[in-house]
């Protein structure tokens, strides 16, 4: 059978948040579509919960995991027209989530579109102004850099027959595959409607190692760009002021006074840790990921639904 979507979850250990993820994929509007699984080692109910639901299960060892062979694993067996990218730990906030991710494709030299992303009473406040400054609320259907996220994407399953992903990345597989689609002459574009919550939880080491691992990945998909120390002392310091600036409108203040350098000084020491060596930060793709958000920007928490849209309602208990 061919379904107009698969939906491939990459995942290890998530038994706290793949249930929801799954519930909120059972009530969309679009109903044509598969999900498929790709584990890579879980120890906890990862699989137990997933079992109840109607999806396909690929399994690959953890000592082979990339982010890029467990989507290929994933992408081969896709029967779908388009395939959809989400991580374990996000889960839609609206019924017609898939419905605004897969729109854009309408277009034929549509090759990517990802979607909204905003954080809950989890996240970090400044994960919280990085969300708002990656996904903002206006939409744009051509964009001219590869920015993109595979926690909420989705790709033209005939051009992933041509470009699968590159499994030797530590992480920005996404992008890289970007780059080789805006290369051919195709398109990426950004849907603002197509909104998940994901639920980053993360300890100080683990933001260390996240952007270590993405800096050590963008310096070989974008060898030009450097990332010095000025740059690591700059943006930290910017980000903070901007963060505390945004933190003290908000009225959170004591709640975070700690937690937003923290967050920051993993960010850009990971940073400069995965780049190692010195120069100027020049590209839009760079200003997109580490520039602070300028003063006029919205507030970075998330408001509530949109336009009379109706939210999924996740409680279990009724």
């Amino acid at each position: 059978m061919n379904h107009r979507a698969s939906i491939i979850i990459r995942c290890c250990n998530e038994e706290q948040h793949i249930g929801q993820l799954l519930r909120g994929i059972m009530q969309q509007t679009i109903r044509e579509v598969e999900v498929i699984i790709v584990d890579s080692g879980s120890t906890d109910a990862t699989l137990s919960i997933a079992s109840r639901y109607p999806a396909k299960l690929i399994s690959i060892r953890p000592e082979e995991f990339s982010f890029g062979r467990s989507l290929n694993a994933g992408c081969s067996s896709a029967s779908g027209e388009f395939i959809v990218a989400v991580s374990a730990h996000v889960y839609p906030v609206y019924e017609d989530w898939l419905d605004h991710l897969l729109a854009p494709f309408s277009d034929p030299q549509m090759a990517l579109v990802y979607g909204r992303q905003r954080g809950n009473e989890k996240t970090k406040y400044s994960e919280h102004q990085v969300f708002a400054k990656w996904f903002p609320t206006e939409s744009n259907m051509s964009q001219p850099h590869p920015f993109c996220n595979n926690a909420n994407a989705a790709i033209r399953r005939s051009l992933w027959d041509q470009l699968p992903y590159n499994e030797s990345l530590t992480g920005l597989e996404d992008i890289e595959w970007a780059k080789r689609a805006l290369q051919l002459g195709y398109k990426v574009a950004y849907a603002a409607n197509a909104e998940i919550i994901h639920v980053h939880d993360e300890n100080a080491r683990q933001i260390y190692n996240r952007y270590r691992r993405e800096a050590i990945a963008l310096k070989s998909i974008l060898p030009e760009e450097r990332f010095s120390l000025w740059d690591l002392v700059y943006l930290f310091l910017s980000n903070v002021i901007s963060d505390y600036y945004y933190v003290r409108r908000d009225g959170l203040l004591r709640a975070n006074l700690s937690g937003i350098p923290i967050f920051r000084w993993m960010q850009f020491w990971g940073t400069y840790r995965g780049f190692r060596w010195r120069g100027p930060i020049t590209t839009q793709l760079r200003e997109k990921f580490y520039y602070p958000n300028g003063l006029a920007r919205s507030r970075a928490k998330w408001q509530g639904p949109v336009g009379g849209r109706e939210m999924i309602d996740y409680d279990v208990t009724k």
